[in-house]
C-alpha cells in the first residue's frame, strides 16, 4: 500500500528551506523528490529537531552536510567557521525554527494551526537519527553547490480543522 502525502503539507516546507536558506544566507537550495524513509533513520554531521503540534502533531528534522552548514552559517554571520562548533549548532537550531514557522505560516491557509517547542540539535559525523514516531515519515531531499540536506516530516493527523 502506497502512503501519500498530500502537497498541501509538503509544499509548505519545501518553500521554507528554499526561502529561508536564499534570504538569510544567500544558499541556493535545488529540492530533489521527495519520498517516504521506510529505513525511518537520517545520517548526516548535524541535525535540527523540532516537535509540532495542534491540528496536526508531530517532528520535523533539519539534517545538514557539514559543509552546507559551514557555508550557510559563514554566509548568514559574515565569519569563516571551518568545523562545527557550538555557534554552529545554535544556528542549526535558529534555522529549523524558521524554517518550522515559515512551513507552519502556510498550512495556516490550509486550515491548520499548529505550534512548535524548542528545537534540539544532534552534532557528530555520520551521526543517525532514529525517527520513533509511528507515523510516515517525508523526506524532502535538497542539494547546494556545497553538498545535501535533508527535511524530514512526520505527522500522526494532518487534517485541516473544521469550524
Amino acid at each position: 500500500m502506497a502512503v501519500r502525502f498530500d502537497v498541501g503539507i509538503i509544499n509548505p516546507f519545501l518553500d521554507a528551506v528554499v526561502g529561508v536558506l536564499g534570504m538569510m544566507a544567500s544558499v541556493k537550495a535545488q529540492p530533489g523528490k521527495p519520498y517516504i524513509n521506510r529505513k525511518r533513520s537520517a545520517v548526516g554531521d548535524v541535525t535540527g529537531t523540532i516537535a509540532i503540534s495542534g491540528s496536526a502533531d508531530g517532528v520535523m528534522s533539519l539534517t545538514l552536510e557539514e559543509a552546507v552548514i559551514l557555508k550557510v552559517v559563514n554566509n548568514m554571520l559574515a565569519e569563516n567557521y571551518t568545523e562545527i562548533n557550538d555557534e554552529i549548532a545554535d544556528a542549526v537550531g535558529e534555522l529549523t525554527n524558521m524554517i518550522a514557522g515559515q512551513a507552519r505560516q502556510d498550512l495556516v491557509k490550509e486550515g491548520m494551526t499548529l505550534k512548535a517547542s524548542t528545537p534540539t540539535v544532534i552534532i557528530g559525523k555520520g551521526h543517525k537519527i532514529s525517527h520513533i514516531t509511528s507515523s510516515p515519515i517525508l523526506s524532502i531531499p535538497f542539494t547546494t553547490s556545497e553538498g545535501s540536506l535533508v527535511v524530514e516530516v512526520s505527522f500522526d493527523s494532518a487534517e485541516p480543522e473544521t469550524a
